[in-house]
Parts: structure tokens; C-alpha cells; sequence
């Protein structure tokens, strides 16, 4: 099953969720009025803005647009804000995006019933009198960038500038002119999703510059230009995203440490990696995938190889916190919500991805430690488990 149909199937009340699940209202009524999906607030002590911007790559045409086009793309800014509260908050995705999202999982509820995130849209930058380090994401196949969120607000509430993009033709996403475009037939491979990585660090260096990269001209919130720091640079990505997250550091050196979510590395990387690289597994294990251990193999820096007990594909991200949300609401059994998110502690999994990626960040990109979280078991996080 896709991401989509996963996530899709679990969010869509009344879809035709494998598992037999009957069909109660979604939009019941409460005293507190609808029902809506939450995501945890971050925890650090900035509050969180937001933009996003339309980028298009002139230098590579869009096989699939047709003659001319070039490949163009949504993405968004997320950095540490000030004056922010009473600005409204973002949606995890966009209404026309989330209700195809939802419509391709069999069942087109209310886009407005789904959850917002921490940040502010358009909220000034706070700056301290330093650039922000920033750290580039890549989803994984037929999702979207709001898929991690959890991890990118936390990290843009500890000071982080999180750049993420939709990977147009693999991706749910809505353009300023109101067009929707949904996952199709044509492929797309970890070395696309690097590509549009690699554009996504020239936009870095052009907002680092003073230049606004959209292509519409659409304003800024005020500090960003000028705020990021180009030689700063981290990335992250799930499953696919994990796999092009390698494949960008290995051809760009501007990206200083690199974290992959359970990304299967196929094809298969025979090349070194000289920089810091950490991998959160759960299913594409060493042990279970010969692509993973040969990658491992070719890691000359520091490395790091962390899995959490009970964790499946889809635990490392928003799915550990939606999902058993959206089973309450559905009248699904433990077991049933746990076929979706495995037996790792929804609670316990959020706190994961929080501490964990921030960590790694921090050591490589502010060299700066977290309690040692990194350097093995520790009384915090009993269930991660260190792979030698």
C-alpha cells in the first residue's frame, strides 16, 4: 500500500479501510464543536513561522508538463518566528491537496476537519545576530511535505530554518493558482527527489543572498532574506526521501550531515560518504535489506544506525500521533491501530522523533551536545535500541 492509501485510509472516515472498520461520522458534533486531528506542540523556546513559496527549476524540463515547461514545485520555509500568536496557523496541508489526498484514499471529507500545525504563517524571523543553520527535507513516495512535520516544527522552534518540498509527480500538492496535482504514472526515482534537493540548496543560497527565489514574486515575512546561513546545511528524508537524502550528500557537498527515516537505499549506493550520517530504521533494516547494510558499508564519517523497538515504516512521523487519533474516531481496536503504526508507544514515538533528529543537528551542524543522547542507551528512550 502507498503512502497515500496508508495514511489516506486512516485519516478518510468511511474508506475502504482493510480492516473492517464500520463507518461512524467523522464531523460528529461535540461541545467543543467538529472533531480535528492534532499534532503535538514543539518544544522548544521559539515559537514557529512558516511560508511557502513556488519555485520552478529552469534548468530542467518537465517531462511530463510537456514542450517548455520546466519542473516546478511547492515548497515551504519553516524558521524560528517572533510576534507569531495571533497569526493564523498552517494547515498540515493545503484544503485542495488534502482534500485529493483524501479523495484518492476513497473518501473526500471536509479538508477544513484536518489539523493544523505550530506554524504562523508569514510571522517575522527572529534573529539573534546570527544566520540560522538549515536543514533541507524530501518525503517519501506519494506524500507530501507537511508528512514530517512533528520533526520540522521542533527543529524550527530550536532554531532551525526546515526548507521542505513537495516532489511534483509523486507528491499531493496545490499550486498559488489553484491547480491540484496528485501522484502519477510517471516515475520518479530517489536520484529525482535529489535533484530537487540539490535546486532547493540553490534557493537556499539565493534567500542567504537577499533574493526571493518565487517565482511570483511573492513577498517574504520580514527578517528572512538574509537569514539563512549556505554554509550551514543538513538534510533529512523518509523511506524514498531517506535514500535521496544520501544521494544529494553525495553529490553536493554543500550538505554537511544527513539523516535517513527508514530509507531502503535503492538503488544500490556503492559510492563513500565522508560526512556524518545517522539512520533511524524500523523496517529497512541492515539485518533485512543488503542495500542498507552496503550503504552502512560505505560510510567513512561518523555514523549512526538507531531503531526503536516496535517501530514500523511508518511510526518514524506524523502517522504515530494522526493515526491513533483518527482510530478513536473510526471505532478501531488497539490492534488495528497498531497494524498501522506498530507497538511503539504513540507518546514515546513522538518524543523519538523529536530528540533524536535535534541531536544529531545540533552535534553537526552547532556542535553542540544533547546529554550525550547520542553516544548509546540511555534511561530517557529505554527502547532505542543502538546498531552496532
Amino acid at each position: 500500500m502507498t503512502r497515500r492509501r496508508l495514511l489516506g485510509a486512516a485519516l478518510a472516515v468511511g474508506a475502504a479501510v482493510p480492516m473492517g472498520v464500520a463507518r461512524p461520522a467523522w464531523a460528529a458534533s461535540t461541545a467543543a464543536g467538529p472533531v480535528r486531528l492534532t499534532l503535538p506542540v514543539p518544544t522548544g523556546p521559539y515559537p514557529v513561522g512558516t511560508v511557502p513559496m513556488h519555485l520552478v527549476d529552469a534548468s530542467r524540463p518537465d517531462p511530463v508538463a510537456g514542450p517548455g515547461q520546466h519542473r516546478e514545485l511547492m515548497a515551504s520555509v519553516w524558521y524560528p518566528a517572533r510576534k507569531a500568536e495571533d497569526l493564523p496557523r498552517a494547515p498540515w496541508m493545503t484544503q485542495g491537496a488534502l482534500r485529493a489526498f483524501l479523495a484518492d484514499a476513497g473518501f473526500p471529507l471536509d479538508p477544513a476537519l484536518g489539523p493544523l500545525t505550530a506554524g504562523h504563517v508569514g510571522a517575522p524571523v527572529h534573529r539573534t545576530g546570527h544566520r540560522l543553520p538549515v536543514i533541507v527535507y524530501s518525503h517519501g513516495s506519494g506524500s507530501h511535505r507537511g508528512d514530517h512535520t512533528i520533526m520540522v516544527q521542533e527543529l524550527a522552534s530550536h532554531g532551525y530554518a526546515v526548507v521542505t518540498v513537495d516532489h511534483t509527480h509523486d507528491t499531493f500538492t496545490e499550486f498559488p493558482d489553484g491547480r491540484v496535482v496528485t501522484p502519477d504514472d510517471f516515475p520518479m526515482y530517489p536520484r529525482d527527489f535529489a535533484a530537487d534537493l540539490r535546486f532547493l540548496l540553490d534557493c537556499v543560497e539565493e534567500l542567504a543572498a537577499g533574493h526571493n527565489p518565487d517565482v511570483d514574486g511573492k513577498p517574504l515575512p520580514q527578517g528572512l532574506l538574509g537569514a539563512l546561513d549556505p554554509r550551514c546545511i543538513g538534510a533529512f528524508g523518509w523511506s524514498k526521501g531517506g535514500t535521496a537524502t544520501a544521494l544529494t550528500m553525495l553529490a553536493d557537498q554543500r550538505v554537511r550531515a544527513g539523516l535517513s527515516i527508514d530509507g531502503p537505499m535503492q538503488p544500490t549506493i556503492t559510492a563513500d560518504l565522508d560526512r556524518p550520517f545517522m539512520m533511524m530504521t524500523a523496517v529497512f533494516t541492515r539485518a533485512a535489506m543488503p542495500d542498507v547494510e552496503e550503504f552502512w558499508t560505505h560510510l567513512r564519517g561518523w555514523r549512526l544506525d538507531i531503531q526503536a523497538d516496535g517501530a514500523i515504516h511508518n511510526s518514524y512521523g506524523d502517522n504515530a500521533t494522526l493515526i491513533p487519533q483518527a482510530g478513536k474516531i473510526l471505532g478501531m481496536t488497539d490492534q488495528q491501530i497498531q497494524d498501522w503504526i506498530g507497538t511503539l508507544d504513540p507518546a514515546r514515538a513522538v518524543r523519538i522523533q523529536q530528540a533524536y533528529p535535534l541531536a544529531f543537528f545540533d552535534l553537526y551542524l552547532r556542535h553542540r551536545g544533547q546529554g550525550h543522547l547520542l553516544d548509546g542507551p540511555c534511561a530517557a528512550f529505554p527502547e532505542v535500541k543502538f546498531l552496532q
